[in-house]
């Protein structure tokens, strides 16, 4: 059984969904520090020929983990963000479809910024058809602190031989640990599509959230075929 754990991101990218559908069971690693500015609270969508930031405003303190970041109050970013999605993907030929249901997500009564990007992230997962077994740490025992430690003991406690890990996984792994404790370890190899986007300017513009392969190629086996997840 294959096994890969990440923190739980804002709308994320495909590469983070193709590790998703390349495991068997997939943690939401909730329960280590947030990190300001990385993509725990914001992503990318394409704006007119450039990659441009979404953000949900949060509040915390330094220390805190994923699962204690609260959403900011003031209800107007959710109008900002859905107005930003319509004027920039409007015109894309799966918009329509699927834009009423993430709305429902985004104008929905979220305080906890883990569990919101949770359900982001199961949301795409249905819009691609991925079935992985989906897990939240904090609902879990309480494991090893230290990061190499920590993923081995998912890995137990799950029934996994084998821990999936991004490609940056190489350079903080400590990889005969994993060995010693008889977990396989492989680091994903994600070749980024390309498709067409809804904009006249034909030039690519790459690593974005996932809505924008997903408004602009659709949903379903296919698609996520088609996007290499």
């Amino acid at each position: 059984m294959k096994c890969a754990i990440h923190q739980p991101q804002f709308l994320p990218w495909l590469g983070y969904l193709n590790k998703i559908n390349s495991a068997d069971v997939f943690v939401f690693l909730d329960n280590v520090q947030f990190k300001k500015n990385e993509f725990q609270n914001r992503n990318r969508i394409r704006v007119g020929s450039e990659a441009s930031w979404i953000t949900v405003p949060v509040s915390f303190k330094f220390g805190d983990t994923i699962r204690q970041v609260r959403i900011a109050g003031d209800p107007r970013w959710r109008r900002k963000l859905l107005l930003t999605l319509e004027h920039n993907y409007g015109r894309a030929q799966y918009f329509p479809g699927f834009s009423q249901e993430l709305t429902e997500i985004l104008n929905g009564s979220w305080e906890n910024l883990s569990e919101f990007n949770q359900a982001t992230v199961e949301w795409l997962m249905k819009c691609f058809e991925i079935r992985t077994k989906v897990l939240v740490c904090s609902n879990l025992p309480d494991f090893n602190p230290e990061p190499t430690g920590r993923l081995i003991d998912i890995c137990r406690h799950v029934g996994a031989d084998t821990y999936l890990s991004g490609a940056g996984g190489r350079d903080y792994l400590d990889v005969k640990a994993f060995e010693s404790a008889g977990i396989g370890l492989e680091f994903q190899e994600y070749l980024h599509p390309q498709y067409r986007q809804c904009y006249h300017d034909p030039a690519f513009v790459s690593h974005l959230s996932a809505v924008d392969a997903l408004f602009n190629c659709g949903g379903g086996s296919g698609a996520a075929k088609q996007l290499n997840l």
